[in-house]
């Protein structure tokens, strides 16, 4: 196996954070490949939830208004039911940033328009079919990636990889790191259910007794996650596909007529919720980011924005070493000093909503009340900026500062 290519950064993964890392970076004029293992992007049951931090790196990079053009749905308020109680959760109306809602746009949209942007880019190279499968060490470090692609399998030689190749990363296995894993009471399925005129102003979650659905808007259709405990998935599958329509239909009535769009089992995806963290996000000439360096619940649908704010965050303090040839092991460290902070805290929020609301709500056998804390965020309009805060900002926004090389 030779050398086919060397580059400043190698990025495993095509996914949010290694699309926003690698167009940043390579708009400082770093040399960037990127690596996607698949043949596109169409990957569905994914998150199309594009929050407002992530929508001011993307106008700061001057994208944002291109960006808006495609199609997607705008979210500025967020209400769940429960039982029979519609109560408003949060307002995103006074985030301190450009795009205050949240846009609702399919994730192979997102990486597409990022890719077709990037192509302005001559030192951006974008491969897919190209699977990461292996890294390569040289005097104490990872100096490159064994490559599995479409005509045969090949090295490139990198100053730096980022594995930003998700919750089964790869090359975190082959680094030989385990992430520490936080536990989580519930699974999710994930199917499509049709949208009808009238729907837009349906509560996004759904709760009750036994069950909880969300229903994502995404023109027109709902892209729907339903809340199952841990492992349940055969037992539910067991019981067969009408006796799982008919629980669908309990927990969103509006729903019932709708249900038999539900054909096969192939239309409905299993997602095994995982929340885990790695105690050191780098080994030298390694950098982990988004989920390869932690894995994130479902919970408030806020994975890829995290996963974006990493790649933010890494090519702000990337972008001079690189191009200067100083990446040491303290600046990989930065990348973990910058962002562990947000996602311990988002983290715990989501470990805490699980094993006390929502594992008790699948648990329970009797009608809901709604909580006191859901009452005050229903009653006091300004409160509501709180869970709008830590949803559409992640506790903290990475703005972009890597500055954009001058062209020659």
């Amino acid at each position: 196996m030779t050398v086919q290519l060397s580059t400043d950064c190698c990025i495993a993964g095509g996914g949010p954070a290694g699309m926003m890392l690698g167009y940043i970076l390579a708009r400082a004029g770093v040399r960037v490949v990127v690596l996607e293992k698949h043949a596109d992007f169409f990957r569905d049951f994914r998150g199309d939830t594009v929050h407002p931090s992530t929508m001011e790196a993307m106008s700061e990079l001057g994208l944002l208004e291109r960006f808006l053009q495609r199609p997607h749905d705008e979210i500025s308020q967020l209400s769940a039911q429960i039982g029979e109680t519609v109560v408003k959760v949060a307002d995103f109306g006074h985030l301190p940033t450009h795009a205050r809602f949240i846009a609702m746009m399919p994730q192979w949209d997102f990486l597409d328009f990022l890719r077709e942007e990037g192509r302005r880019f001559p030192n951006l190279d974008v491969r897919m079919r190209a699977e990461a499968v292996d890294v390569i060490r040289g005097g104490g470090r990872v100096t490159g990636v064994k490559v599995q692609g479409p005509d045969g399998a090949y090295d490139i030689a990198a100053k730096l990889v980022v594995a930003a190749d998700g919750r089964t990363s790869t090359l975190r296995d082959k680094a030989g790191l385990t992430p520490r894993a936080f536990g989580t009471p519930i699974d999710v399925l994930w199917m499509r259910l049709p949208r009808r005129a009238g729907d837009e102003n349906l509560p996004l979650g759904r709760m009750d007794a036994g069950h909880m659905l969300v229903m994502i808007p995404r023109g027109d259709y709902f892209q729907c996650a339903f809340v199952v405990p841990k492992g349940g998935y055969d037992a539910i599958r067991d019981k067969g596909l009408p006796a799982f329509r008919a629980q669908i239909a309990q927990a969103a009535p509006m729903m019932a007529d709708r249900v038999e769009q539900l054909a096969s089992w192939d239309e409905i995806k299993l997602l095994t919720v995982t929340v885990d963290r790695l105690e050191q996000w780098w080994t030298p000439g390694l950098a982990f980011i988004g989920d390869a360096a932690h894995a994130m619940s479902p919970v408030g649908g806020v994975g890829i924005n995290f996963a974006i704010a990493d790649a933010v965050a890494a090519a702000n303090i990337l972008a001079e070493p690189l191009i200067a040839d100083r990446v040491t092991d303290a600046v990989l460290g930065g990348i973990q000093r910058r962002r562990e902070g947000p996602v311990r805290l988002m983290q715990a929020i989501q470990t805490a909503i699980q094993n006390r609301v929502l594992a008790p709500v699948l648990k329970a056998d009797r009608p809901l009340t709604v909580p006191w804390p859901l009452k005050l965020l229903d009653r006091f309009a300004w409160l509501r900026r709180l869970p709008a805060l830590a949803v559409g900002t992640g506790f903290r926004i990475e703005h972009v500062r890597a500055g954009e090389a001058r062209k020659p």
